[in-house]
């Protein structure tokens, strides 16, 4: 019979060998502390023994912290010394936008939730897939309000087949149910992230998880019935205990996913494409109209979905026209794009 070890407070809070070893010696007496939200001005902080104060010098921008973050301070005036190197990070690059906004750090499974209803998406479910392969994060797709249709099942099918050995489960975010569904992924010193659309129950969800004890819940908002739109509930992205252990992080509601800084995790993802790639005759074949494009053949033998090379087209043009290229001018977005 196996025993599990016990873990110590610092340890259910998600601290590991892999932050413990990044602490110099002489850095021996200042505190771990984990980021537990961020707001425009100011971020928080827990320990071991809950809630800690965490000051910031006048010169930190709170943007360049992630809720999930390990940090150390000084236990004496609770001032921030630095931070500790992410095991996984998740990030997107807003529209408009050319730096990376961080969204959680140090994950271990990524939740992505989508609901049985018009917010069903699965080219956004591939985007948010190889966001989470890049990442280093397990994915698993999380199907809300399956209690509101009679075709759960079907959603259930369809998300199945975009990644091998993927997880899918169906619930219905207020059930109590949910919370065991979702326990093989919510163990103690675990912490899983909630991604999606407004509107689609992450923040029902958390409450579900937290239980109905906890300090604080989620607000939670109504949705659109034509088109399962919801509004911004969850404004600022946050960590909460899970009722039986782990930590869960809910985030806004992402309207516009793209992709960018993020070629290994779609070669990754579209690796039935990629592989059959290298076996074109032209090595700048664009998988288009060329003489032995072993691509198209692939599709017009049935072994290939003609819908699915146009996606990877449009992921892999949209992370080229992304992604800052390093030492060209600031502004590169009329830079010409490599053909395809």
């Amino acid at each position: 019979m196996t025993h599990t070890p016990l873990l110590s407070p610092l340890e259910q809070l998600g601290w590991s060998d892999f932050f413990a070893e990044q602490v110099k010696p002489e850095e021996a007496g200042f505190a771990p502390r984990r980021i537990s939200s961020v707001h425009r001005a100011r971020i928080e902080a827990i320990d071991a023994l809950g809630p800690a104060g965490l000051e910031l010098p006048a010169n930190i921008n709170t943007a360049n912290f992630a809720v999930g973050d390990w940090v150390l301070a000084d236990p004496s005036d609770d001032m921030f010394i630095r931070c500790l190197e992410r095991k996984t990070v998740f990030q997107r690059r807003p529209e408009n936008g050319r730096a990376q906004q961080l969204v959680a750090a140090n994950v271990d499974t990524l939740f992505i939730v989508t609901s049985c209803n018009a917010d069903f998406n699965l080219p956004r479910l591939e985007r948010y897939l190889i966001m989470a392969n890049e990442a280093g994060s397990n994915p698993v797709i999380v199907l809300t309000k399956a209690d509101t249709t009679e075709d759960a099942v079907t959603f259930q099918q369809q998300a199945e087949k975009l990644q091998p050995d993927l997880p899918v489960i169906l619930l219905n975010g207020r059930s109590s149910e949910a919370r065991d569904l979702l326990a093989p992924w919510c163990g103690i010193g675990r912490t899983a992230a909630l991604v999606g659309s407004s509107g689609v129950g992450k923040s029902t969800l958390v409450n579900t998880l937290v239980g109905p004890d906890a300090e604080t819940t989620q607000k939670t908002g109504t949705i659109r019935e034509y088109d399962a739109q919801g509004r911004h509930t969850t404004t600022a992205r946050s960590l909460h205990r899970i009722q039986g252990g782990g930590w869960v992080i809910d985030t806004p509601g992402i309207r516009t996913l793209y992709v960018s800084d993020v070629a290994d995790g779609i070669d990754s993802f579209f690796s039935d494409i990629t592989e059959r790639a290298s076996h074109c005759r032209f090595r700048d074949c664009s998988h288009v109209h060329e003489p032995g494009c072993a691509v198209q053949e692939a599709v017009m033998s049935g072994a290939l979905a003609a819908d699915r090379l146009d996606r990877w087209r449009t992921l892999s043009s949209e992370n080229r026209e992304r992604t800052p290229v390093l030492g060209r001018t600031r502004d590169n977005r009329n830079s010409k794009p490599k053909r395809y």
